[in-house]
């Protein structure tokens, strides 16, 4: 019975993202037009070299940009219209390599084809096209633009939730991303393990989505706009921390937050007294060797874009030069991952009289990061490394 819901949803949402929805101002809620944190000039210029079509046809809740992805592997997860790979593609250069896989083809030309038509009538003047047909037609015209000699994207068929039928290996990709997807699968544990089998030791998963204050009810659960609105599927928060426990994950680190809003009186009535929060998160895979005490660390700046400081996640800024005192949790992150070169790591506690930044408690809770958000900043933050709200 769980293997036919789970079929009815999926072809529910192929039917939404690849039939209904041919641009943003199709959707009825805000779920997936949400802003995200600033973004740098060289990814602000990376996405103008994006073809506006592709870019039209992009139905994300952020922009699933990490740091530091010069020659990386990384594979989106819900690719759609490609956008987000495209945009990647130039951030990891020549020798990078950029996997994108959906499971909305096969719905190519469905208006020109729908019915007769009368010689009277002309064809549609724009075929409706699926989100990864979208994406591939376009591949040549991005090579050519970024002058690369050889392709480094492909576009895959299939779901996030059985990454193994796509043919992707153990232990092949350096970053996996999602932008606003993950809520749209039935199963959310499958695709946080899938993310983790596919991810090298010390490897990253770093995404966008929807999430809820409560657990829903049926009714939201069942709702088909909802589930196409990002709204029906999305994890209570507390969740994802257990799931992510139980695959393998290191904790989440909350990066940043962004309200949502739903517009729609008809669906703000079936939806009651439920909170909906677009969040970004980073999940590691961190090796049990590197698993060890807090130390401390100090970033030898040198990230392109991040030169001086690196925004890490809510709870940690870490300031070229400067010493910062990191729980276990952090040091393990940092001393595992690509991230590792560009930082100074020291294990232990910090000696008396350091003068480094002491941790204090982290924020967890996306909602709990949307209130500190809005309130008005201090000038400096007391006891600890600042989060982006600093």
């Amino acid at each position: 019975m769980a293997a036919t819901c789970g079929e009815q949803i999926h072809r529910e949402v192929q039917d939404y993202y690849g039939k209904e929805l041919q641009k943003t101002e199709d959707l009825k809620t805000k779920a997936c037009i949400t802003s995200s944190k600033p973004v740098p000039k060289a990814v602000r210029d990376a996405l103008e070299r994006v073809h506006e079509e592709v870019v039209a046809r992009y139905y994300g809740c952020g922009l699933v940009v990490p740091e530091c992805l010069e020659s990386c592997w990384i594979l989106d997860l819900g690719s759609g219209s490609g956008r987000d790979c495209y945009l990647l593609s130039q951030l990891v250069g020549e020798q990078g390599h950029v996997t994108g896989i959906d499971m909305t083809e096969g719905q190519v030309c469905h208006r020109a084809r729908a019915s007769p038509r009368p010689p009277s009538i002309p064809p549609p003047s724009s075929p409706s096209f699926s989100q990864v047909e979208v994406a591939k037609k376009h591949i040549a015209y991005h090579m050519e633009k970024f002058g690369y000699q050889k392709p480094n994207v492909e576009f895959l068929q299939g779901y996030m939730e059985k990454l193994g039928d796509a043919g992707l290996a153990d232990s092949s990709y350096d970053v996996v991303i999602s932008n606003c997807v993950i809520n749209l699968a039935p199963d959310k544990r499958a695709v946080l393990q899938e993310a983790y089998r596919v991810l090298k030791p010390g490897g990253e998963m770093y995404f966008s989505d929807v999430y809820a204050s409560q657990r829903l009810s049926e009714t939201v659960r069942k709702h088909r706009v909802l589930w196409g609105e990002c709204l029906a599927g999305a994890l209570y928060w507390k969740d994802l921390y257990s799931i992510a426990e139980e695959v393998g994950f290191s904790p989440p680190c909350l990066v940043t937050a962004s309200p949502i809003t739903i517009g729609d009186k008809e669906l703000e009535s079936i939806v009651g007294d439920c909170r909906f929060v677009s969040a970004t998160f980073r999940l590691f895979k961190v090796p049990s060797s590197n698993q060890a005490g807090p130390g401390q660390v100090t970033y030898n700046g040198g990230i392109v874009g991040h030169e001086r400081d690196l925004v890490f996640d809510a709870n940690f800024t870490f300031k070229e030069g400067e010493v910062v005192d990191v729980d276990a949790e952090m040091a393990a992150i940092l001393r595992s991952s690509r991230f590792a070169e560009k930082f100074l790591i020291q294990a232990g506690a910090a000696p008396q009289g350091c003068s480094c930044k002491g941790i204090k408690e982290k924020i967890r809770d996306p909602f709990q990061l949307l209130e500190r958000l809005s309130a008005p900043s201090p000038a400096c933050c007391p006891g600890g490394s600042c989060g982006p709200s600093c």
